[in-house]
């Protein structure tokens, strides 16, 4: 999947710039990586135990600690912060941007929730 050579948070502290070994970058917003955290109190043990986090419009990442040389840790703002993104899951996030986003908007519609 390729290594994950920088990570820079921007100023506003609600976007990350990932790039990989390929000079491939992404920008992931800090909402996405939040709802779509890889923790378990978002993903539950299976696919139909998933949680929609509501509210997050506005979240800011409060920091990043690397995990080996495999992964980070995110902390947000709403005190998130025990998922470990791995550098595949940050790519499959990156790839998968726009039909997660467009997923995540439609489960927060369906079950009435605020962004």
């Amino acid at each position: 999947m390729g290594q994950v050579t920088e990570i820079r948070l921007n100023k506003q502290k609600n976007e990350l710039k990932i790039t990989f070994e390929d000079e491939m970058y992404y920008l992931l917003p800090a909402e996405l990586l939040r709802v779509e955290s890889p923790s378990a109190e978002v993903q539950g043990h299976s696919a139909n135990q998933k949680i929609t986090p509501a509210g997050k419009s506005k979240i800011k990442i409060l920091s990043i600690e690397p995990i080996g040389n495999y992964a980070i840790a995110i902390k947000f703002d709403d005190g998130h912060d025990t998922g470990i993104f791995s550098w595949q899951y940050l790519k499959k996030l990156s790839i998968d941007k726009e039909i997660l986003w467009k997923n995540y908007l439609s489960r927060i519609k369906s079950l009435k929730l605020s962004r």
